[in-house]
């Protein structure tokens, strides 16, 4: 048998699905005979699939085949045409018409003063500059109610870092930490990359049950708990006060350090935080990747003073700090107003493209909140989620199955997500209308798959 990486051979495939020789809704050979045709192990062959679901560009099951997902991303969008357009309803990065000219004036502005730019060429700090914590403070604390977060702030690049340098920094390899039995893809890649062991902890309509959490921690011991409060991915759900409660409750009275992902949150004007509301065992983790835009933004921690040298250590071993141009412009957003006129704009795209998810497919048993940029699809017993990812596929709109969210790989629920915030309202509308249309089609429509 050939010597083969398995990520050249992952670049193969997609390279082959870029040339269009792999449409959305082709069926890979089965592991064994991939293999096979190209003379590796079939442990190398399971390594080439997983890491192209890993990209996202296919999707399967165990015993269901694995299929193609999508197609090759253009600069337009389409409906049903037959080209290699995609119309994106798995990513989550949402833009509004005035950002752009929003973020750019006050960049210019910035650049014309030389005081405040000359920071954006200094060597990158995790505590940022005191200027950058008291502007991010008043930023995030709802109605200046968190007096002492200012000193409890450090800096990542973005969300993604600031979740693994605070999992770095709080759970040793091989501990356990509790999780949403959905949860966040990204949480779960980078606990198998640090050694850390996921304990799924059943949701209901607000989130952990509180008895759950209780329970996990008797049996197995969690190091620590990863939770979204406000606004959960993918399910959309957000705590009570009286649900909030309880939790930060168990989390006192258990001794359990919750890891709170607020991204979402801004998107509620009254987001169910953990952290302020009467613990010492919270971390917030938050970013302005969502309120303003991925290609420059800021990662914030907000954590106990104890743990700050542990995660500032994290956040410089990992080369996780947020970079010094980062830290001016977002300062700068955050405080001009720039980043607060950008999230109004925002919170209002949501309740438009959420009352066209309930249109089209509310008649589905649709899980939504009005302030989410996700919705969760439960499927009919024709469809699975695999079928369903791969038809739509075909349609060239792109939706995220179950199994992506799923902790325990046995207990996958037969959903898709979908993430409403990239393509213009016009064509979220007819996609929507034609995922509608798919689920509408079932068993008498053609079959998914020839």
């Amino acid at each position: 048998m050939h010597s083969a990486n398995y990520t050249e051979l992952a670049d193969s495939v997609a390279a082959d699905i870029r040339a269009g020789k792999l449409r959305p809704g082709d069926r890979l050979p089965p592991q064994r005979d991939f293999a096979y045709s190209r003379g590796i192990a079939v442990s190398t062959a399971q390594r080439v699939y997983a890491e192209l679901n890993r990209r996202g560009v296919v999707s399967g099951e165990v015993g269901r085949g694995t299929f193609v997902r999508l197609a090759v991303p253009a600069a337009k969008y389409a409906v049903g045409e037959p080209t290699s357009l995609t119309i994106d309803l798995d990513l989550n990065f949402p833009t509004v018409p005035e950002q752009e000219a929003l973020l750019s004036g006050s960049l210019a502005e910035l650049m014309r003063r030389d005081e405040e730019w000359h920071a954006a060429f200094l060597p990158a700090r995790a505590y940022g500059t005191r200027a950058l914590r008291s502007t991010t403070a008043a930023f995030v604390s709802p109605g200046g109610r968190w007096p002492h977060i200012t000193e409890s702030l450090l800096f990542a690049g973005n969300g993604k870092q600031a979740i693994a340098a605070v999992l770095a920094a709080t759970v040793r390899r091989g501990e356990v930490l509790g999780v949403e039995a959905l949860t966040y893809p990204f949480l779960k890649t980078i606990a198998q990359q640090l050694g850390i062991r996921l304990f799924p902890l059943p949701l209901d309509d607000e989130g952990v049950v509180p008895d759950a959490l209780i329970e996990a921690h008797r049996d197995v011991g969690l190091s620590a708990v990863y939770l979204q409060p406000t606004l959960q991915n993918p399910l959309g759900v957000s705590m009570s006060p009286v649900r909030r409660s309880q939790i930060v409750d168990v989390l006192n009275t258990e001794h359990i350090l919750a890891i709170e992902d607020a991204v979402y949150a801004f998107l509620d004007p009254h987001p169910a935080r953990l952290y302020g509301f009467g613990s010492n065992q919270v971390v917030l983790i938050d970013s302005l990747s969502k309120r303003l835009a991925p290609g420059l933004t800021l990662g914030i921690i907000a954590a106990p003073r104890e743990l700050h040298e542990n995660i500032s250590k994290a956040l410089y071993a990992g080369a996780l700090v947020a970079p010094s141009l980062a830290q001016t412009a977002c300062a700068r957003w955050m405080a001009d107003g720039t980043a607060a006129k950008i999230v109004e704009a925002k919170r209002a795209d949501v309740i438009a493209r959420q009352k066209l998810a309930r249109q089209w497919l509310g008649r589905f048993g649709l899980i939504a909140n009005p302030q989410a940029y996700h919705c969760w699809l439960p499927l009919p017993a024709a469809w699975r989620a695999d079928t369903f990812v791969a038809a739509a596929a075909r349609d060239y709109i792109a939706v995220t199955p179950g199994s992506s969210f799923a902790v325990t790989p046995g207990h996958v629920p037969n959903a898709v997500r979908l993430a409403l915030s990239a393509p213009p309202i016009e064509i979220l509308s007819e996609a929507l209308e034609k995922l509608a249309s798919i689920l509408d089609g079932g068993c008498d429509a053609p079959p998914p798959f020839e």
